[in-house]
């Protein structure tokens, strides 16, 4: 395995960092291994690596380091000889970039700008991928936007109802969750057939939850606008909220600070059952009794299937519902309180079909549907790869 095989796709958060290793063999990519840094900046911090047949490969605690320390170490772990490419997540890339790139130091400057646009992202990204590029300093860094995959929307639906001069400030409805678009887009005529060039909505359920309305495989509307707190309610985020209720708190004498706190992190299914964020600790507890969590989660499955009704008007019907993401692919009683919400939609579940947890790709609707429905795991770091092999 030399180095001109080997691309690491990263993935740099506030307090973690996703990695993935794939050895290229001609156009194919094979996973190597995987990992995470969880806790970035604790005390407790940890380090997980895991082989291609997901045994464990490493473990460890790593207290108190920052992102440049993480991916210094991560560099030491990674086989010697280097990388072909490294490609990054970055949440944002505006208007401007709606392709993967490769970054120079005049193009980190440009991405700096939109900081004022995902401040609570933005930065880890731009974190991980500076500290890549003083670790490899010749290796081609490759920037993929959470934003691109929604360029294709029409211009006028990327309008907020606002007076125009806040378009032209950069307030407009961007979508995110791009890279798992893209991927599932991509692997869509494969399971659907002709069904995939029609109206497509796919929901993207996880700790962060999104749909997004599809014609031809090109994204035409989505829930998540002008940041990643908008649409459906999520892990700790609370999705769409009326806004006099920002208003309020304000009046109540809280401040920007303590309302994003509020909003992004105190939030969603955390907030609402006072329990968990996690969907399999609310399903538990409320199957042993806990009222707060199965309120938590029926409010998440309704306000969902909402969203997912509303694109559909977006692209005039539906043909096919997929679900991917953490929850969506699974939380086998969400999926199907989401579709018995949507049975008036011609989308119908098959209970066994949905029950069983078999891996990949499948189908969760009876044969006479009149919606395809489905369950497609995600892999953002493959399109990730991907754009790397291509720019490299």
């Amino acid at each position: 395995m030399s180095h001109h095989d080997l691309i690491l796709t990263l993935n740099a958060g506030s307090s973690s960092i996703k990695f993935k290793l794939f050895e290229a063999r001609g156009a194919a990519l094979e996973p190597v291994l995987a990992g995470g840094f969880d806790g970035v900046g604790l005390a407790d911090g940890r380090l997980r690596m895991r082989g291609q047949e997901g045994e464990a490969l490493v473990d460890e605690v790593v207290a108190g380091r920052s992102h440049a320390d993480c991916i210094a170490m991560l560099a030491g772990r990674l086989p010697a000889g280097g990388l072909r490419a490294c490609a990054h997540r970055v949440v944002h890339g505006g208007e401007e970039f709606v392709r993967p790139v490769r970054v120079d130091a005049a193009l980190l400057g440009r991405l700096e700008a939109f900081t004022r646009l995902a401040p609570l992202h933005q930065p880890h990204n731009l974190a991980g991928l500076r500290a890549m590029r003083a670790a490899y300093p010749g290796t081609p860094q490759i920037a993929c936007f959470d934003t691109a995959f929604h360029a294709t929307q029409p211009a006028w639906r990327r309008m907020l109802p606002l007076p125009r001069h806040f378009a032209d400030e950069g307030v407009k409805a961007y979508g995110f969750h791009g890279l798992s678009y893209e991927y599932v887009a991509s692997v869509l005529p494969q399971h659907l057939g002709a069904r995939a060039w029609g109206r497509v909505v796919v929901a993207h359920l996880g700790n962060g939850a999104s749909a997004c309305a599809m014609l031809d495989c090109r994204s035409q509307a989505s829930t998540m606008g002008f940041t990643a707190v908008d649409g459906l309610m999520m892990g700790t985020r609370t999705g769409s909220l009326d806004p006099g209720v920002v208003l309020y708190l304000m009046q109540q004498g809280m401040g920007a600070a303590q309302i994003a706190a509020l909003l992004y992190q105190e939030s969603g299914l955390l907030g609402v059952s006072g329990l968990s964020p996690d969907m399999r600790v609310l399903l538990e507890a409320a199957a042993g009794g806990n009222e707060h969590a199965a309120q938590a989660i029926d409010l998440f499955a309704d306000k969902a299937a909402s969203h997912i009704a509303g694109l559909a008007v977006k692209i005039g019907g539906l043909d096919a519902l997929v679900f991917t993401g953490g929850i969506g692919e699974n939380a086998a009683p969400v999926r199907e309180k989401i579709a018995r919400l949507l049975g008036w939609a011609g989308v119908r579940i098959d209970a066994r079909a949905n029950e069983a947890a078999s891996p990949g790709a499948r189908s969760i609707a009876p044969p006479d549907s009149p919606v395809a429905l489905w369950v497609i795991p995600t892999d953002e770091e493959r399109v990730m790869a991907k754009a790397a092999l291509a720019l490299s």
